[in-house]
Protein backbone atom coordinates (compact mmCIF):
# COMPACT_ATOMS: atom_id res chain seq x y z
CA UNK A 1 0.00 0.00 0.00
CA UNK A 2 2.88 2.43 0.85
CA UNK A 3 4.07 1.94 -2.57
CA UNK A 4 1.09 2.91 -4.30
CA UNK A 5 0.20 5.77 -2.23
CA UNK A 6 3.92 7.06 -3.36
CA UNK A 7 3.16 6.17 -7.05
CA UNK A 8 -0.21 8.34 -6.89
CA UNK A 9 2.02 11.40 -5.42
CA UNK A 10 4.83 10.94 -7.89
CA UNK A 11 2.08 10.86 -11.01
CA UNK A 12 0.17 13.93 -9.26
CA UNK A 13 3.16 16.05 -9.06
CA UNK A 14 4.09 15.14 -12.92
CA UNK A 15 0.81 16.39 -13.84
CA UNK A 16 0.79 19.96 -11.98
CA UNK A 17 4.55 19.94 -12.96
CA UNK A 18 3.52 19.98 -16.15
CA UNK A 19 5.06 16.70 -17.77
CA UNK A 20 1.15 14.99 -18.14
CA UNK A 21 0.90 13.36 -21.72
CA UNK A 22 -1.37 15.93 -22.52
CA UNK A 23 1.17 18.70 -22.02
CA UNK A 24 4.47 16.64 -23.72
CA UNK A 25 4.26 18.68 -27.47
CA UNK A 26 5.21 21.53 -25.24
CA UNK A 27 7.57 19.72 -22.66
CA UNK A 28 9.20 17.73 -25.63
CA UNK A 29 9.88 20.89 -27.59
CA UNK A 30 7.69 19.21 -30.46
CA UNK A 31 5.07 20.92 -32.55
CA UNK A 32 2.48 19.82 -35.17
CA UNK A 33 5.17 21.33 -37.47
CA UNK A 34 7.82 18.95 -39.49
CA UNK A 35 9.91 20.35 -36.52
CA UNK A 36 11.45 17.22 -34.55
CA UNK A 37 11.07 17.06 -30.67
CA UNK A 38 14.52 17.10 -29.21
CA UNK A 39 12.93 14.85 -26.18
CA UNK A 40 10.30 13.18 -24.30
CA UNK A 41 9.20 11.85 -21.07
CA UNK A 42 6.48 9.37 -20.20
CA UNK A 43 5.35 7.53 -17.17
CA UNK A 44 2.98 4.52 -16.79
CA UNK A 45 1.60 2.54 -13.55
CA UNK A 46 -0.95 -0.15 -13.59
CA UNK A 47 -2.36 -1.79 -10.90
CA UNK A 48 -4.09 -5.59 -11.74
CA UNK A 49 -5.95 -7.42 -8.93
CA UNK A 50 -7.21 -11.10 -10.11
CA UNK A 51 -9.33 -13.58 -8.75
CA UNK A 52 -10.60 -16.84 -9.35
CA UNK A 53 -13.51 -19.07 -8.08
CA UNK A 54 -12.84 -22.62 -6.29
CA UNK A 55 -13.23 -25.08 -9.26
CA UNK A 56 -13.29 -29.01 -9.73
CA UNK A 57 -9.74 -30.62 -9.70
CA UNK A 58 -9.57 -34.56 -9.60
CA UNK A 59 -5.83 -34.25 -8.76
CA UNK A 60 -3.24 -31.36 -8.70
CA UNK A 61 0.34 -31.41 -9.17
CA UNK A 62 3.61 -29.29 -8.47
CA UNK A 63 3.12 -26.81 -10.81
CA UNK A 64 -1.39 -26.50 -10.50
CA UNK A 65 -3.44 -24.00 -10.65
CA UNK A 66 -4.69 -23.47 -7.43
CA UNK A 67 -8.16 -25.06 -6.88
CA UNK A 68 -9.38 -23.42 -3.93
CA UNK A 69 -9.35 -20.21 -5.52
CA UNK A 70 -6.87 -16.71 -4.71
CA UNK A 71 -6.55 -13.24 -4.89
CA UNK A 72 -3.48 -11.37 -6.60
CA UNK A 73 -2.24 -8.42 -7.45
CA UNK A 74 0.48 -7.09 -9.41
CA UNK A 75 1.61 -3.36 -9.78
CA UNK A 76 4.27 -1.94 -12.64
CA UNK A 77 5.18 1.64 -13.07
CA UNK A 78 7.33 2.39 -16.13
CA UNK A 79 9.56 5.61 -16.33
CA UNK A 80 10.00 6.48 -19.69
CA UNK A 81 13.19 8.55 -21.48
CA UNK A 82 14.16 9.77 -25.36
CA UNK A 83 16.45 12.14 -26.46
CA UNK A 84 17.22 12.88 -30.36
CA UNK A 85 21.41 11.83 -30.87
CA UNK A 86 21.63 13.36 -34.31
CA UNK A 87 19.59 13.07 -37.76
CA UNK A 88 17.34 10.33 -37.77
CA UNK A 89 19.52 8.69 -34.43
CA UNK A 90 17.28 8.56 -31.19
CA UNK A 91 18.08 6.70 -27.79
CA UNK A 92 15.34 5.66 -25.53
CA UNK A 93 15.20 4.08 -21.99
CA UNK A 94 12.59 2.41 -19.80
CA UNK A 95 12.54 2.09 -16.27
CA UNK A 96 10.62 -0.51 -14.75
CA UNK A 97 9.34 -1.37 -11.06
CA UNK A 98 7.23 -4.36 -10.65
CA UNK A 99 5.79 -6.07 -7.63
CA UNK A 100 3.49 -8.60 -7.30
CA UNK A 101 2.14 -12.00 -8.27
CA UNK A 102 0.05 -13.87 -10.84
CA UNK A 103 -2.27 -16.36 -9.42
CA UNK A 104 -1.05 -19.08 -8.51
CA UNK A 105 3.19 -17.45 -9.27
CA UNK A 106 1.73 -17.71 -12.59
CA UNK A 107 1.81 -21.55 -13.05
CA UNK A 108 -1.44 -23.82 -14.07
CA UNK A 109 -2.47 -21.59 -17.66
CA UNK A 110 -0.70 -21.42 -20.82
CA UNK A 111 -2.75 -18.72 -21.86
CA UNK A 112 -1.85 -16.71 -18.57
CA UNK A 113 -4.74 -14.14 -17.75
CA UNK A 114 -2.64 -11.18 -16.05
CA UNK A 115 0.37 -9.71 -18.98
CA UNK A 116 1.75 -7.94 -15.78
CA UNK A 117 2.33 -11.51 -14.32
CA UNK A 118 5.97 -12.36 -14.83
CA UNK A 119 7.00 -15.76 -14.42
CA UNK A 120 9.22 -14.28 -11.21
CA UNK A 121 6.69 -12.43 -8.86
CA UNK A 122 8.00 -10.94 -6.11
CA UNK A 123 7.00 -9.44 -2.54
CA UNK A 124 9.32 -6.29 -2.55
CA UNK A 125 9.30 -4.01 -5.59
CA UNK A 126 12.48 -4.74 -8.08
CA UNK A 127 13.67 -2.54 -10.71
CA UNK A 128 15.43 -2.96 -13.74
CA UNK A 129 16.18 -0.87 -17.06
CA UNK A 130 13.73 -3.14 -19.27
CA UNK A 131 15.17 -1.10 -22.39
CA UNK A 132 18.02 1.03 -23.45
CA UNK A 133 18.50 1.01 -26.95
CA UNK A 134 19.31 3.39 -30.02
CA UNK A 135 17.17 3.65 -32.92
CA UNK A 136 18.81 4.71 -36.57
CA UNK A 137 16.63 5.38 -39.29
CA UNK A 138 17.87 6.10 -42.31
CA UNK A 139 15.30 7.67 -45.02
CA UNK A 140 15.26 6.66 -48.69
CA UNK A 141 13.51 9.29 -50.21
CA UNK A 142 9.96 9.95 -51.34
CA UNK A 143 6.64 10.54 -49.56
CA UNK A 144 6.66 11.18 -45.49
CA UNK A 145 4.82 10.54 -42.77
CA UNK A 146 4.22 11.90 -39.24
CA UNK A 147 5.93 9.84 -36.31
CA UNK A 148 4.06 10.21 -33.34
CA UNK A 149 5.27 11.02 -29.67
CA UNK A 150 5.21 7.84 -27.78
CA UNK A 151 6.59 6.34 -25.06
CA UNK A 152 9.40 5.01 -27.36
CA UNK A 153 9.46 7.42 -30.15
CA UNK A 154 10.06 10.89 -30.56
CA UNK A 155 7.36 12.83 -32.39
CA UNK A 156 9.07 14.55 -35.97
CA UNK A 157 8.93 13.51 -39.74
CA UNK A 158 9.74 10.48 -41.30
CA UNK A 159 10.19 9.02 -45.06
CA UNK A 160 7.56 6.33 -45.57
CA UNK A 161 10.44 4.60 -47.53
CA UNK A 162 12.96 3.72 -44.92
CA UNK A 163 15.66 1.63 -43.21
CA UNK A 164 15.75 1.21 -39.20
CA UNK A 165 18.18 -0.46 -37.22
CA UNK A 166 17.48 -0.77 -33.49
CA UNK A 167 20.47 -2.39 -31.22
CA UNK A 168 20.61 -2.64 -27.52
CA UNK A 169 18.09 -3.59 -24.55
CA UNK A 170 14.23 -4.27 -25.75
CA UNK A 171 11.75 -6.52 -26.08
CA UNK A 172 10.82 -8.55 -29.36
CA UNK A 173 7.44 -7.66 -28.95
CA UNK A 174 8.36 -3.87 -29.51
CA UNK A 175 9.35 -4.77 -33.33
CA UNK A 176 7.43 -8.20 -34.37
CA UNK A 177 3.58 -9.61 -33.65
CA UNK A 178 2.65 -6.03 -33.26
CA UNK A 179 -1.67 -5.36 -33.62
CA UNK A 180 -3.90 -2.55 -33.30
CA UNK A 181 -6.52 -4.08 -31.37
CA UNK A 182 -3.96 -6.49 -29.29
CA UNK A 183 -1.33 -5.96 -27.68
CA UNK A 184 -1.13 -3.75 -24.76
CA UNK A 185 -2.18 -5.71 -21.25
CA UNK A 186 -2.27 -1.76 -19.96
CA UNK A 187 -5.55 -0.84 -21.87
CA UNK A 188 -6.81 -3.86 -23.58
CA UNK A 189 -6.48 -7.12 -23.20
CA UNK A 190 -5.03 -8.54 -20.44
CA UNK A 191 -4.33 -12.14 -21.28
CA UNK A 192 -0.64 -13.10 -22.84
CA UNK A 193 -2.47 -14.44 -26.10
CA UNK A 194 -3.37 -10.78 -26.47
CA UNK A 195 0.02 -9.82 -26.35
CA UNK A 196 1.67 -12.17 -28.32
CA UNK A 197 1.66 -15.18 -30.47
CA UNK A 198 1.48 -17.93 -27.86
CA UNK A 199 3.56 -20.62 -29.44
CA UNK A 200 6.74 -18.27 -30.04
CA UNK A 201 9.24 -19.24 -27.99
CA UNK A 202 11.35 -15.86 -28.18
CA UNK A 203 14.41 -14.11 -26.82
CA UNK A 204 13.29 -12.66 -23.46
CA UNK A 205 14.39 -13.07 -19.73
CA UNK A 206 12.23 -14.07 -17.36
CA UNK A 207 10.24 -10.83 -16.83
CA UNK A 208 10.57 -10.11 -21.06
CA UNK A 209 13.32 -8.08 -21.95
CA UNK A 210 16.95 -9.08 -23.68
CA UNK A 211 19.80 -7.44 -25.95
CA UNK A 212 19.71 -8.11 -29.16
CA UNK A 213 19.45 -6.08 -32.99
CA UNK A 214 16.82 -5.34 -35.27
CA UNK A 215 16.58 -4.11 -38.65
CA UNK A 216 13.37 -2.72 -40.50
CA UNK A 217 12.54 -1.75 -43.98
CA UNK A 218 9.18 -0.09 -44.72
CA UNK A 219 7.60 0.78 -47.53
CA UNK A 220 3.86 2.08 -48.35
CA UNK A 221 2.26 -1.16 -47.92
CA UNK A 222 4.76 -3.41 -46.80
CA UNK A 223 7.49 -4.05 -43.95
CA UNK A 224 10.16 -6.63 -43.74
CA UNK A 225 11.87 -7.22 -40.36
CA UNK A 226 14.58 -9.16 -38.88
CA UNK A 227 15.25 -9.80 -35.25
CA UNK A 228 18.34 -11.33 -33.27
CA UNK A 229 18.47 -11.44 -29.44
CA UNK A 230 20.08 -13.20 -26.70
CA UNK A 231 18.28 -16.24 -24.57
CA UNK A 232 19.20 -16.60 -21.06
CA UNK A 233 21.77 -19.15 -20.12
CA UNK A 234 18.65 -20.99 -17.86
CA UNK A 235 15.22 -22.08 -18.32
CA UNK A 236 13.11 -19.10 -17.67
CA UNK A 237 16.14 -16.94 -16.40
CA UNK A 238 17.67 -13.92 -16.27
CA UNK A 239 20.47 -12.97 -18.84
CA UNK A 240 23.85 -11.78 -17.93
CA UNK A 241 23.20 -8.00 -18.31
CA UNK A 242 20.69 -8.30 -16.03
CA UNK A 243 23.74 -8.59 -13.61
CA UNK A 244 23.85 -5.03 -14.07
CA UNK A 245 20.83 -3.85 -15.53
CA UNK A 246 18.64 -5.14 -12.57
CA UNK A 247 18.10 -4.82 -8.79
CA UNK A 248 17.82 -7.62 -6.85
CA UNK A 249 20.84 -8.46 -9.62
CA UNK A 250 21.38 -12.16 -11.10
CA UNK A 251 21.51 -14.16 -14.34
CA UNK A 252 24.15 -15.33 -16.65
CA UNK A 253 25.32 -15.32 -20.53
CA UNK A 254 25.06 -18.10 -22.52
CA UNK A 255 27.50 -18.92 -25.77
CA UNK A 256 26.49 -16.11 -27.64
CA UNK A 257 26.73 -18.13 -31.39
CA UNK A 258 25.04 -21.19 -29.69
CA UNK A 259 22.34 -19.30 -27.30
CA UNK A 260 20.14 -16.88 -29.17
CA UNK A 261 16.39 -16.33 -30.58
CA UNK A 262 16.26 -15.03 -34.58
CA UNK A 263 12.66 -13.78 -36.00
CA UNK A 264 11.48 -12.52 -38.86
CA UNK A 265 8.18 -10.68 -40.33
CA UNK A 266 6.98 -9.51 -43.38
CA UNK A 267 3.78 -6.98 -42.89
CA UNK A 268 1.36 -6.59 -46.12
CA UNK A 269 -0.73 -3.60 -45.17
CA UNK A 270 -4.05 -3.23 -47.46
CA UNK A 271 -7.45 -1.32 -47.07
CA UNK A 272 -11.15 -2.52 -48.20
CA UNK A 273 -13.05 0.68 -49.14
CA UNK A 274 -11.68 2.92 -46.51
CA UNK A 275 -10.90 1.12 -43.76
CA UNK A 276 -7.63 -0.37 -42.90
CA UNK A 277 -6.23 -3.65 -42.75
CA UNK A 278 -3.34 -5.93 -42.03
CA UNK A 279 -1.48 -9.69 -41.98
CA UNK A 280 2.23 -10.36 -40.60
CA UNK A 281 3.95 -13.16 -41.42
CA UNK A 282 6.01 -14.23 -38.30
CA UNK A 283 8.49 -17.03 -38.41
CA UNK A 284 11.49 -17.92 -35.95
CA UNK A 285 14.26 -19.93 -35.07
CA UNK A 286 15.92 -20.26 -32.02
CA UNK A 287 19.02 -22.40 -30.45
CA UNK A 288 19.52 -23.38 -26.51
CA UNK A 289 19.91 -25.93 -24.24
CA UNK A 290 16.33 -27.41 -24.79
CA UNK A 291 15.55 -30.77 -23.48
CA UNK A 292 14.21 -33.39 -25.79
CA UNK A 293 10.16 -34.53 -24.52
CA UNK A 294 10.89 -37.99 -26.16
CA UNK A 295 14.16 -38.40 -24.00
CA UNK A 296 12.62 -36.64 -21.16
CA UNK A 297 9.94 -39.14 -21.33
CA UNK A 298 11.94 -42.17 -21.28
CA UNK A 299 13.95 -41.02 -17.87
CA UNK A 300 10.70 -40.19 -15.94
CA UNK A 301 8.99 -43.20 -17.03
CA UNK A 302 12.10 -45.61 -15.85
CA UNK A 303 12.79 -43.58 -12.75
CA UNK A 304 9.28 -41.30 -12.01
CA UNK A 305 9.55 -38.49 -9.79
CA UNK A 306 8.59 -38.08 -6.49
CA UNK A 307 5.78 -35.67 -6.89
CA UNK A 308 5.01 -34.50 -3.33
CA UNK A 309 8.72 -33.86 -2.97
CA UNK A 310 8.95 -31.85 -5.60
CA UNK A 311 7.95 -27.93 -4.98
CA UNK A 312 6.88 -25.40 -7.48
CA UNK A 313 9.02 -24.10 -10.47
CA UNK A 314 9.41 -24.39 -14.47
CA UNK A 315 11.04 -27.70 -16.01
CA UNK A 316 11.56 -28.83 -12.19
CA UNK A 317 11.06 -32.82 -13.38
CA UNK A 318 13.42 -32.76 -16.50
CA UNK A 319 16.75 -34.23 -16.26
CA UNK A 320 20.05 -32.41 -17.03
CA UNK A 321 21.03 -35.28 -19.16
CA UNK A 322 17.51 -34.82 -21.38
CA UNK A 323 19.22 -31.07 -22.60
CA UNK A 324 21.53 -30.57 -25.72
CA UNK A 325 21.81 -27.85 -28.20
CA UNK A 326 18.92 -27.65 -30.06
CA UNK A 327 17.37 -25.49 -32.71
CA UNK A 328 13.46 -25.13 -32.28
CA UNK A 329 11.39 -23.01 -34.95
CA UNK A 330 7.57 -21.83 -35.87
CA UNK A 331 5.72 -19.88 -37.45
CA UNK A 332 2.62 -17.34 -36.83
CA UNK A 333 -0.23 -15.42 -38.37
CA UNK A 334 -1.18 -12.06 -36.98
CA UNK A 335 -4.48 -10.06 -39.10
CA UNK A 336 -5.87 -6.96 -38.23
CA UNK A 337 -9.22 -5.20 -40.05
CA UNK A 338 -10.83 -2.27 -38.86
CA UNK A 339 -14.96 -2.85 -40.21
CA UNK A 340 -15.60 0.34 -39.28
CA UNK A 341 -14.37 3.93 -37.80
CA UNK A 342 -15.39 2.48 -33.76
CA UNK A 343 -14.71 -1.67 -34.48
CA UNK A 344 -12.20 -4.16 -35.52
CA UNK A 345 -11.42 -7.49 -35.75
CA UNK A 346 -8.27 -9.62 -35.19
CA UNK A 347 -6.68 -12.78 -34.85
CA UNK A 348 -3.77 -15.15 -34.38
CA UNK A 349 -2.52 -18.52 -35.61
CA UNK A 350 0.90 -20.56 -34.36
CA UNK A 351 2.62 -23.52 -35.01
CA UNK A 352 5.81 -24.58 -33.33
CA UNK A 353 7.63 -27.80 -33.94
CA UNK A 354 6.78 -29.03 -30.65
CA UNK A 355 9.81 -30.87 -29.81
CA UNK A 356 11.55 -29.45 -27.31
CA UNK A 357 10.97 -27.97 -23.92
CA UNK A 358 10.29 -24.70 -23.41
CA UNK A 359 12.46 -21.92 -22.99
CA UNK A 360 11.39 -18.20 -21.79
CA UNK A 361 7.65 -18.00 -22.95
CA UNK A 362 4.78 -20.70 -22.73
CA UNK A 363 4.32 -24.78 -23.35
CA UNK A 364 1.68 -24.13 -26.20
CA UNK A 365 2.47 -26.07 -29.57
CA UNK A 366 -0.45 -24.52 -31.94
CA UNK A 367 -3.03 -21.63 -30.81
CA UNK A 368 -5.71 -19.94 -32.44
CA UNK A 369 -7.39 -16.70 -31.55
CA UNK A 370 -10.18 -14.41 -32.55
CA UNK A 371 -11.55 -10.83 -31.07
CA UNK A 372 -13.61 -8.42 -31.68
CA UNK A 373 -12.80 -4.67 -30.26
CA UNK A 374 -15.70 -1.56 -30.01
CA UNK A 375 -15.07 1.84 -29.46
CA UNK A 376 -17.05 3.86 -27.23
CA UNK A 377 -18.44 6.30 -29.67
CA UNK A 378 -20.96 3.78 -30.57
CA UNK A 379 -22.70 4.50 -27.04
CA UNK A 380 -21.26 7.82 -26.72
CA UNK A 381 -18.21 6.92 -24.43
CA UNK A 382 -15.59 7.88 -26.84
CA UNK A 383 -12.65 6.91 -24.51
CA UNK A 384 -13.63 3.66 -23.64
CA UNK A 385 -13.44 -0.01 -25.21
CA UNK A 386 -15.31 -3.14 -25.21
CA UNK A 387 -13.35 -6.37 -26.23
CA UNK A 388 -14.07 -10.02 -26.60
CA UNK A 389 -11.60 -12.64 -27.74
CA UNK A 390 -11.57 -16.70 -28.25
CA UNK A 391 -8.06 -18.71 -27.55
CA UNK A 392 -7.53 -22.27 -28.35
CA UNK A 393 -4.12 -23.52 -27.60
CA UNK A 394 -2.83 -27.18 -27.70
CA UNK A 395 0.22 -29.42 -27.29
CA UNK A 396 2.31 -31.93 -29.51
CA UNK A 397 1.96 -35.21 -28.93
CA UNK A 398 5.59 -35.41 -27.76
CA UNK A 399 4.48 -32.63 -25.30
CA UNK A 400 1.35 -34.54 -24.06
CA UNK A 401 3.53 -38.15 -23.22
CA UNK A 402 5.82 -35.78 -20.73
CA UNK A 403 2.84 -34.56 -19.05
CA UNK A 404 1.52 -38.05 -18.99
CA UNK A 405 4.57 -38.86 -17.61
CA UNK A 406 4.39 -36.64 -14.51
CA UNK A 407 6.88 -34.18 -16.08
CA UNK A 408 6.37 -30.54 -15.61
CA UNK A 409 7.29 -27.12 -17.98
CA UNK A 410 7.72 -23.43 -17.82
CA UNK A 411 3.82 -23.27 -16.98
CA UNK A 412 2.06 -26.65 -16.36
CA UNK A 413 2.75 -29.76 -14.48
CA UNK A 414 -0.32 -31.42 -13.05
CA UNK A 415 1.45 -34.86 -12.32
CA UNK A 416 -0.69 -36.56 -15.70
CA UNK A 417 -2.87 -34.96 -17.99
CA UNK A 418 -6.03 -36.42 -19.83
CA UNK A 419 -5.49 -33.87 -22.59
CA UNK A 420 -7.79 -31.82 -24.09
CA UNK A 421 -6.74 -28.34 -26.32
CA UNK A 422 -7.03 -25.32 -23.59
CA UNK A 423 -10.16 -23.15 -24.32
CA UNK A 424 -10.29 -19.39 -23.07
CA UNK A 425 -12.72 -16.54 -23.54
CA UNK A 426 -11.55 -12.70 -22.25
CA UNK A 427 -13.74 -10.07 -22.03
CA UNK A 428 -12.91 -6.40 -20.74
CA UNK A 429 -14.34 -2.74 -20.59
CA UNK A 430 -11.71 -0.13 -20.60
CA UNK A 431 -13.47 3.17 -18.74
CA UNK A 432 -12.02 6.44 -19.63
CA UNK A 433 -11.97 7.83 -16.25
CA UNK A 434 -10.05 11.00 -16.57
CA UNK A 435 -7.91 12.05 -19.53
CA UNK A 436 -4.53 10.11 -18.15
CA UNK A 437 -6.76 7.35 -16.16
CA UNK A 438 -8.13 4.60 -17.15
CA UNK A 439 -10.12 1.58 -15.37
CA UNK A 440 -11.05 -1.89 -16.80
CA UNK A 441 -13.30 -4.93 -15.33
CA UNK A 442 -12.17 -8.29 -17.38
CA UNK A 443 -13.73 -11.68 -17.02
CA UNK A 444 -11.56 -14.58 -18.60
CA UNK A 445 -12.99 -18.32 -18.89
CA UNK A 446 -10.79 -21.06 -18.86
CA UNK A 447 -11.63 -24.80 -19.62
CA UNK A 448 -9.12 -27.45 -19.30
CA UNK A 449 -6.41 -25.11 -18.03
CA UNK A 450 -2.82 -26.47 -18.62
CA UNK A 451 -4.61 -28.89 -21.86
CA UNK A 452 -6.06 -30.79 -18.70
CA UNK A 453 -9.93 -31.77 -18.84
CA UNK A 454 -9.76 -33.14 -15.70
CA UNK A 455 -9.31 -29.74 -13.80
CA UNK A 456 -11.75 -26.99 -14.27
CA UNK A 457 -13.67 -24.96 -15.73
CA UNK A 458 -12.32 -21.95 -14.02
CA UNK A 459 -13.89 -18.07 -13.86
CA UNK A 460 -11.14 -15.56 -13.32
CA UNK A 461 -12.41 -11.75 -12.78
CA UNK A 462 -10.02 -8.87 -12.53
CA UNK A 463 -9.92 -5.08 -12.03
CA UNK A 464 -7.24 -2.76 -13.73
CA UNK A 465 -6.40 0.94 -12.85
CA UNK A 466 -3.87 2.51 -15.33
CA UNK A 467 -2.39 5.98 -15.47
CA UNK A 468 -0.32 7.65 -18.01
CA UNK A 469 1.80 10.97 -18.25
Amino acid sequence: MLQKLLFMTFFTWLSHAGLGQNNLISASQSNPDPTPSAWNFHAQNTDIVQGDLPFRAKYSGPNSLNSKGEVQETVTLNLFAGVRLWRGAEAHMDFLMWQGFGLTQTFGIEAFPNGDAYKAGTRDPNYTFARLFIRQTIGLGGDQEDASDDQLALAGKRDISRLTLTVGRLSPLDICDNNTYAHDQHTQFMNWAMMANLTWDYGQNTIGYTTGAALELNQRKWALRYGFFQMPRDKNGFTGDDQYLTWPHGGAYGPFLRDWAMMAEFERRYRISTHPGAIRFLSWLDEANFASYRLATAMLLAKPPDLNNIGQGSGVTIPDSARALHHKYGFGLNWEQEVSKNAGLFSRLGWTDGHYDTWTFTDVDWSASLGVSLKGDAWHRPGDTWGLACILSGASRDNQQFLKAGGTDMLDGDGTLNYDPEKVIETYYNFKIWKSVQATLDYQYVKNPAFNRDRGPVSIFGVRLHREF
